[in-house]
C-alpha cells in the first residue's frame, strides 16, 4: 500500500489559490492514501469568529470538499484533510475522508489547542475508523497526539493506520508519534505544513515541518525536512499493524485491564 503526506505552506484566507496549488501537485502522485495538513486551505492564525465563519464551508458540498472528492476520483486515492467546517451556527476544526466513490466521513477536532479554544466548537463526532479497502484508517488532528487516549481509542476500534494532519508549532510531536504507534502497533501518517503566520498583532506561530511515516514498531519510515515543501510517498504493508504479539505470552491488546485504569 502507498501512504504519504503533502507539506506544504498555505496563504492564509486565499482558499482558491490553496486548493489550485494542491490540486496541481497532487496531479503528479501515485498513492493510495494521501494526509494533507489541518487546515491547509485556509490557514491557521485566525483572529475572529467572524473571520472563522466566513472561511468555513459545509460538509460535504463545500467547495474544499468538492475539490478534494473531484481529486480522489481522478488519481484513484483516499485523501484525509484538515478543514474548517462550518454547521448552522457552529464552527468545528475538522478532518475529512473522500476517497474514489466519494465521500466517506467527516472527524471533528476532540482536544482544540491554543486560540482554537476561542473560534472552534470542541468537537463532537468521537473517535472513529473507516475501512478504505487496503487498510482500517483512523483520524485525529494536530493537539489530539497529546492525548494518549486518542490515538489508543483508534487502535481498539481497528485502525492500522493513523492519519494526522496537522499545524505543529510544538517542538514534540514527531518523535512522540513514534511511541504512538509502538504503544498500539499502528502506522501514523502525520501531515503538517511549514511556514509562519503574524496576524492582527499576534505574536508569530512557526510551523515546524518534520511531517512523517512511523511504523508499528517505532521506525520512522521518512521524516520530511522543518522548511521545505515536500510531498512523500512510501511503500507499507498494513498487515504489520493488525499482529498485536509482543512475544509468545503478551498481546498488547489483549493484556489489557481496563478495571484497574479508573481514575
Amino acid at each position: 500500500m502507498r501512504v504519504g503526506y503533502v507539506q506544504c505552506d498555505p496563504v492564509f484566507g486565499e482558499v482558491a489559490h490553496n486548493l489550485d496549488l494542491i490540486t496541481a501537485r497532487l496531479e503528479q502522485v501515485e498513492a493510495d492514501l494521501l494526509v494533507l495538513p489541518e487546515l491547509f486551505a485556509t490557514g491557521y492564525q485566525f483572529v475572529s469568529q467572524e473571520e472563522v465563519f466566513r472561511l468555513a464551508e459545509a460538509v460535504p458540498d463545500g467547495p474544499t470538499t468538492s475539490r478534494l472528492m473531484e481529486i480522489a476520483a481522478r488519481r484513484g486515492m483516499t485523501i484525509v484533510a484538515g478543514l474548517a467546517e462550518r454547521a448552522g451556527q457552529h464552527c468545528f476544526n475538522s478532518a475529512v475522508v473522500v476517497g474514489p466513490k466519494g465521500f466517506i466521513g467527516c472527524y471533528r477536532k476532540t482536544h482544540l489547542f491554543f486560540e482554537e479554544t476561542l473560534f472552534f466548537t470542541p468537537g463532537d463526532s468521537g473517535f472513529h475508523v473507516w475501512d478504505i479497502g487496503p487498510a482500517k484508517v483512523g483520524v485525529m488532528i494536530c493537539f489530539d497526539w497529546y492525548y494518549p487516549e486518542s490515538a489508543r481509542t483508534l487502535a481498539l476500534q481497528g485502525a492500522e493506520i493513523i492519519a494526522h494532519p496537522s499545524n505543529l508549532v510544538l517542538p514534540n510531536c514527531p518523535d512522540s508519534m513514534v511511541t504512538r504507534c509502538l504503544e498500539n502497533r499502528v502506522f501514523s501518517v502525520t501531515a503538517n505544513r511549514i511556514g509562519s503566520e503574524a496576524r492582527g498583532g499576534k505574536d508569530r506561530l512557526t510551523f515546524i515541518g518534520l511531517s512523517e511515516v512511523v511504523s508499528p514498531r517505532g521506525r520512522i519510515l521518512h521524516r520530511a525536512p522543518r522548511e521545505c515543501e515536500d510531498i512523500t510517498v512510501v511503500e507499507i504493508d498494513p498487515a504489520e499493524a493488525r499482529n498485536k504479539a509482543l512475544n509468545t505470552y503478551n498481546d498488547l491488546l489483549r493484556d489489557r485491564r481496563p478495571a484497574l485504569y479508573g481514575a
